[in-house]
């Protein structure tokens, strides 16, 4: 069985998927991804990606091979995210709390997942990298069942990583941030699409893409709350911003993935309308694939070191 060990480019420095997958030790490690193992056109191995079965198949071996996490399975039709991108993420924040404490990530940080999903994915990713604790929030009691099931089949992540219902759907943030609550950093994969139409024709080009007829199920999937809101990321995350000035001493960094950069002008006026003291972009790529985050607070240089001087001894 060859499998290549070229290096995936664009990638963070520290993720762990930067290199080809090494299916021989991904299959010792989750066996059952031996049935979805095929041959890749440069004759080494592959997956189908087209295949949502393979894809999920994939991400249990990653999750238990590189992350400690041995029991981990999502209801049909719930997004099953790509790992090494959302490991992009994890590792791309880090960074960015590490400027505030001299240069060294912390390990005693707190932080938000708005949107946790059933797949629970950046609260796995952070806690193994990082020690990190994480507060999950979710609308769909659905997914919510499903994080839950993760956390409770795998031992020690219950003191790591606990989910809380936004009760509201209407909102982000209020509700799921409790008086004198404080987090280092929220983090967020906004729903994309603007609508439902939206959504089924980017799950269809998707598809043709992969080499599947235009109907069917999405290799990586999606409920509605995951793939599309109205006004899409841009909306999402506008209110966020503007629900985020409500809680700017109780957070040091809030963020959000954003997909377009055509969309970040908007955002970011709408940053400014609420006021926010320093907005940062962190760019990321994988391979041909370009995405970022951006940053905001509320705090001043000084306020931010006071931040990190108390909660970072």
């Amino acid at each position: 069985m060859k499998t290549s060990d070229t290096t995936k480019p664009g990638l963070h420095p520290r993720n762990r998927h930067r290199n080809r997958y090494d299916f021989p030790a991904l299959t010792q490690s989750s066996p059952a991804l031996s049935a979805f193992l095929r041959p890749g056109p440069h004759g080494d191995t592959t997956v189908d990606f087209a295949d949502p079965l393979a894809v999920k198949a994939l991400n249990q071996a990653l999750l238990a091979h590189f992350y400690g996490v041995k029991h981990w399975d999502i209801p049909e039709g719930f997004l099953c995210p790509p790992v090494p991108g959302r490991a992009d993420y994890i590792h791309h924040l880090a960074d960015l709390l590490a400027e505030g404490n001299g240069g060294v990530v912390p390990s005693q940080a707190s932080v938000l997942d708005v949107g946790v999903g059933a797949n629970c994915i950046y609260p796995l990713i952070g806690q193994h990298e990082y020690g990190w604790r994480f507060t999950g929030t979710d609308v769909d009691p659905e997914a919510m069942r499903s994080a839950t099931a993760i956390i409770d089949a795998n031992p020690g992540l219950s003191r790591l990583i606990r989910v809380r219902r936004q009760k509201t759907p209407t909102a982000i943030l209020p509700g799921v941030i409790h008086k004198n609550e404080m987090f280092d950093a929220t983090l967020c994969n906004p729903p994309f699409h603007d609508s439902a139409q939206a959504a089924r024709s980017g799950s269809e080009r998707k598809r043709v893409n992969l080499g599947q007829a235009k109907d069917g199920a999405l290799n990586f999937g999606g409920r509605e709350q995951e793939l599309w809101c109205e006004g899409g990321e841009v909306a999402f995350v506008s209110q966020m911003a503007k629900e985020s000035k409500e809680f700017g001493r109780q957070v040091q960094w809030f963020t959000s993935l954003v997909s377009r950069g055509e969309n970040l002008p908007l955002i970011y006026r709408a940053l400014q309308e609420a006021g926010v003291e320093k907005v940062v972009k962190k760019e990321m790529a994988q391979g041909q694939k370009q995405s970022r985050f951006i940053a905001w607070t509320f705090m001043n240089d000084a306020q931010r070191a006071r931040w990190a001087a108390t909660r970072y001894k």
